[in-house]
């Protein structure tokens, strides 16, 4: 028999006893407390952002009463009085109404204001698009930027709200540029850095494909499908700091995504824009991939394109991402050249 929603909950909440204190003491104010089929509760994730919980299911939906149930856990072991906003994700989204307690639905249209570290960003709990505003799992990535880009030019790649970027920029990054396909997800990175007061003549937004723009700025050719395919012209250019996150897989008209079977195709252009000294944070979000073999991967695909790597650290999540199988869904390295 299943254990009950709520004791998975307190479980979870109670392996993160150690970790809260911490991220709270570095100025952050939300982080996963249920973290899915880990925990024991496949399909079903509950976030902490600043003054909004989140639930999502991906598989079944939950009832009112189970939300609210949830809602009271925290609110007894955490001492938070926040509304619990349930985002139903799997079949049938579309068609069921919005699961709010103890809030109306239109409270999930609200727009929060969250903290990492320090940064200021904006939360929705229902928006145009399924994902929320910033993935929890990358802050490990947002700090080591935080860290880092002091000074550095900085290219963000599929971008989305532009947290890394954001991120790079408030820690004093003398440029950062966002690049992404979404124009909706590219103005709230905007948001982000006005809410942040950096000014726009170090922070830019491109919406367009990565792939043919990466591919330029290494002073590679474009390859298209079909001749007369347009995109975005920009000139060859050097950084000191490449961020690649991209999706699982996509296809695009400029070609393939595909972080399984063919990384080393974003990867080499990423080196190729590279200032001696550089680094690409690089990042892999499938737990089928063997992170020895992807960093086995990495390490030849920069021997080929002549910017044999010097280092290849690997950044771990936080702990409010247990994986105890070992084979964490998002893996995170820092490649430096």
């Amino acid at each position: 028999m299943c254990e009950p929603l709520p004791d998975l909950l307190r479980r979870g909440l109670d392996r993160r006893r150690d970790l809260l204190p911490r991220l709270h003491g570095e100025g952050t104010d939300w982080y996963r407390l249920l973290h899915g089929v880990a925990e024991g509760a496949p399909g079903l994730t509950i976030d902490r952002y600043g003054t909004l919980l989140l639930a999502q299911t991906f598989r079944e939906t939950l009832p009112a009463a189970a939300v609210a149930a949830l809602r009271e856990v925290v609110q007894h072991e955490l001492g938070l009085d926040l509304p619990l906003v349930h985002n139903h994700r799997g079949e049938g989204a579309e068609r069921e109404p919005i699961a709010a307690a103890p809030v109306p639905a239109d409270g999930t249209h609200d727009e929060h204001r969250c903290h990492e570290g320090g940064v200021r960003f904006l939360i929705r709990a229902r928006h145009r698009g399924q994902d929320p505003w910033l993935f929890l799992d990358l802050r490990a990535g947002r700090r080591l930027v935080r860290a880092i880009a002091t000074g550095r030019r900085v290219l963000n790649l599929f971008a989305y709200t532009c947290g890394v970027g954001v991120a790079a920029a408030v820690a004093g990054a003398s440029s950062v540029s966002n690049v992404d396909f979404a124009a909706s997800a590219l103005a709230v990175g905007r948001a982000n850095a006005a809410a942040n007061g950096i000014d726009s003549t170090r922070f830019t937004t491109l919406q367009a494909d990565c792939i043919p723009v990466l591919r330029q700025l290494a002073g590679l050719p474009v390859q298209r499908r079909h001749k007369q395919q347009p995109f975005v012209r920009v000139p060859p250019q050097q950084f000191d700091l490449v961020v690649l996150d991209p999706p699982r897989f996509a296809k695009t008209p400029f070609g393939t995504i595909d972080v399984v079977h063919d990384y080393q195709s974003l990867f080499k252009p990423c080196l190729l824009t590279l200032a001696e000294g550089g680094a690409v944070l690089a990042t892999n979000h499938v737990p089928q991939v063997d992170a020895a073999a992807w960093h086995q991967a990495l390490r030849r695909c920069a021997e080929k394109a002549g910017r044999p790597l010097r280092s290849l650290e690997t950044i771990p999540v936080d702990d409010d991402f247990p994986s105890f199988d070992g084979r964490p869904p998002l893996k995170l390295v820092l490649a430096r050249i």
